[in-house]
């Protein structure tokens, strides 16, 4: 098959970019959507005999990734976000909107091609709820009237400018704030490695490289009470000090930038405005346990932003941050990006190394663990955009000067996503510890529309909610846990009065059920049939013996499945029925006594 010549040149980087050609299987195919519209058999069987693989391995491979397509979809395709952030502003309005406008439903096409619907799981735009993605543009803080103007104005031919992340970029800073990781949001061509170096930029990778051993580098960071800001919250430090001393053994650095759960979305901006702060951090990491080769892996929807990491890499490269001999100090270290293609899975660490190999998103049997048997069999060091972010800073400025803004054993500064009922929705920075309700109150705003808060997700959708009288506490890894919850990757979704519980359990169960790999027998049966039950309950078809059974069968998946999927679905069920039973009675009458999220064209303005 005959590819035109820029799909041909980006098949031979790919090609060179991973030490097995089956890497770049995933890559490949959405490169070749992007030109053709969507992956063809010609294209299965193309990319098949360029990675020495048979197209039936490549089929099997590929139908796993939501992202992509095996029919055409529209010039513009139009993907509304549902998720809870979405959902609680009006996200299910807006998408009915589009739906009646352009007159087709899900997966459909217009009869003119112009335009494609989809209604998608969480974007990582859940600060500007509601949102959609048309194409890879991001368009936020949507109305029924902007999104009427912005699907006009694509009919015409043109294409307005994308959104920006709600974070320090577009909205005032609190007072509260402490911009570490954040300092370059707002800042014209951030991204640019001529202003990082004007705001301390590679100040810190020079010090570990001139003046510090690796292992100082690994004690600097032990010092600091970094903990990973994916969810864990495992001592980033430790994490390090686990790999293998063997200078001569082939050892990886891989970035998650998987960002997937819903209410959390800091991870796109720290890319698209401070690309050079995460490659720094990437390089210091390398320098730490005497790696030489890293990866960032990027979740496929966030297409733009790789471009930007990408430019920046070259920019680094140019300038002597990467590759040979590097600030002549005699280190060398490779960075590129992956892309991913839009599954949630993928996000937990050993899913992400299968799927960066070129394989479905599987999670491996551990141990062995990463540290040891990693991405192609070597010892391999995974942290997630955030944890790399807050690197430089603390080798530049200090290990005391860091683990001195946050709490004790909970070192730093944090980015909290707040999304749902809140007057300022937005992207914060703040110690670690600060009070979750002064955060609501003062840095957030507030509760929108004068009304009374119910409940708080306080680390993304997989965490156990806390009642409004449970949020008087510190936010961090350790008094979070002590409540009964998580902090999680620090996406704080808040839920007012006129929320039904039932139907947030039953939105965030649509989401693990969709995202379930399906290899564990309690996580693929279990979510589904929770979804298929919290359907039911909340349409006025539940039974009083339901209520405690969605209970057991949430408890019936914990601790039993091969990663933390299952949990993550059943733990904010568990305790949704357990702090709302009376919500579920209430709905045994037959009927929701709860209006849907309204519309923000009458609520928000």
């Amino acid at each position: 098959m005959e590819l035109p010549l820029v799909l041909e040149q980006k098949f031979q980087t790919l090609l060179q970019r991973y030490p097995i050609k089956r890497s770049a299987l995933v890559p490949m195919a959405l490169y070749a959507q992007d030109v053709f519209g969507y992956v063809n058999d010609d294209l299965i069987a193309e990319i098949a005999r360029r990675i020495d693989l048979s197209p039936l391995h490549v089929n099997e491979t590929l139908a796993y990734y939501s992202m992509i397509r095996r029919k055409p979809a529209g010039k513009h395709h139009v993907q509304v976000c549902t998720n809870v952030s979405c959902m609680l502003r009006g996200g299910n309005q807006i998408y009915d909107f589009v739906r009646k406008k352009l007159e087709i439903s899900h997966k459909e096409v217009t009869a003119d091609g112009m335009f494609s619907l989809e209604e998608v799981e969480c974007i990582g735009a859940c600060t500007g709820a509601p949102a959609m993605q048309i194409n890879y543009d991001f368009y936020e803080n949507l109305t029924q009237r902007s999104t009427d103007q912005l699907l006009d104005a694509l009919d015409k031919g043109s294409r307005p400018a994308r959104t920006q992340p709600t974070s320090g970029a577009v909205h005032e800073r609190h007072p509260a704030e402490v911009p570490v990781i954040s300092r370059l949001f707002g800042v014209p061509d951030s991204h640019k490695l001529d202003v990082y170096l004007q705001h301390d930029g590679y100040k810190g990778l020079e010090r570990a490289l001139k003046e510090l051993t690796p292992d100082q580098v690994v004690e600097e960071v032990k010092k600091s009470n970094l903990r990973g800001r994916g969810g864990a919250g495992f001592p980033t430090g430790m994490k390090w000090s686990f790999v293998p001393k063997d200078p001569g053994k082939t050892k990886y650095i891989l970035c998650n930038a998987d960002e997937s759960e819903p209410g959390t979305c800091k991870d796109r901006p720290l890319m698209e405005m401070a690309p050079h702060q995460l490659i720094e951090g990437v390089v210091i990491a390398g320098r730490a346990v005497e790696a030489h080769r890293g990866y960032i892996y990027i979740r496929g929807e966030y297409r733009y932003v790789l471009e930007i990491v990408d430019a920046a890499i070259e920019e680094a490269y140019a300038r002597g941050y990467l590759g040979k001999n590097i600030l002549g100090s005699g280190f060398d270290f490779d960075l590129t990006t992956h892309t991913g293609a839009g599954a949630y899975e993928c996000g937990e660490e050993s899913a992400l190394m299968e799927s960066l190999e070129g394989k479905r998103g599987y999670p491996r049997i551990r141990p062995p663990f990463p540290a040891v048997v990693g991405l192609y069999g070597a010892p391999t060091v995974i942290n997630n955009v955030e944890t790399l972010s807050a690197v430089p800073s603390i080798l530049h400025r200090g290990a005391e000067w860091y683990s001195s803004l946050g709490s004790a054993k909970n070192g730093g500064t944090r980015l909290f996503c707040i999304s749902g009922h809140v007057n300022r929705p937005g992207i914060y920075e703040l110690p670690m510890g600060f009070n979750l309700k002064r955060m609501l109150e003062e840095v957030a705003g507030g509760i929108s529309r004068g009304r009374k808060l119910k409940a708080v997700i306080p680390g993304g959708s997989s965490c156990p909610l806390l009642k409004a009288e449970e949020i008087d506490l510190p936010m961090d890894f350790d008094s979070l846990a002590k409540a009964g919850s998580m902090l999680g990757s620090g996406g704080v979704v808040v839920i007012d009065e006129g929320t039904c519980m039932v139907d947030l359990a039953r939105r965030i169960m649509h989401f693990y059920a969709h995202e379930s790999c399906g290899w564990c027998i309690p996580c693929r049966e279990g979510t589904a049939w929770l979804r298929k039950m919290l359907d039911r309950f909340h349409s006025g078809g539940g039974r009083r013996e339901d209520i405690a059974l969605i209970g057991e069968l949430s408890k019936n998946m914990l601790g039993r499945t091969f990663c933390p999927l299952g949990d993550a679905a059943a733990l904010p069920t568990i305790s949704i029925v357990k702090k709302w039973p009376h919500e579920f009675e209430a709905h045994l009458a037959g009927n929701c006594p709860y209006q849907p999220a309204e519309a923000l064209t009458a609520v928000f303005g």
